[in-house]
């Protein structure tokens, strides 16, 4: 059976080596390469392949909204 000693031992060194490879992997995180990121010059997300009509506010328009603001309260 194991002993006290070798118990409190092992809990010791598998929780050093738990924070070692903690650090390890934030260390290597934090100073990974990035895969290149396209420019927002080459993005296709533009107002006319979305088809938002002209003079709308791209961020507040929406198709929903703008069926409902047809629509008349009775």
């Amino acid at each position: 059976m194991i002993s006290d000693d070798d118990l409190f031992s092992l809990a010791i060194f598998l929780g050093s080596v738990a924070m070692l490879l903690i650090v390890l992997y934030h260390f290597l995180e934090i100073n990974a390469k990035t895969e290149a990121e396209p420019s927002p010059d080459s993005t296709t997300d533009t107002a006319a392949s979305k088809k938002i009509p002209v003079g709308a506010d791209p961020v507040a328009f929406t198709p929903g909204a703008a069926v409902a603001s047809k629509v008349k309260p009775r």
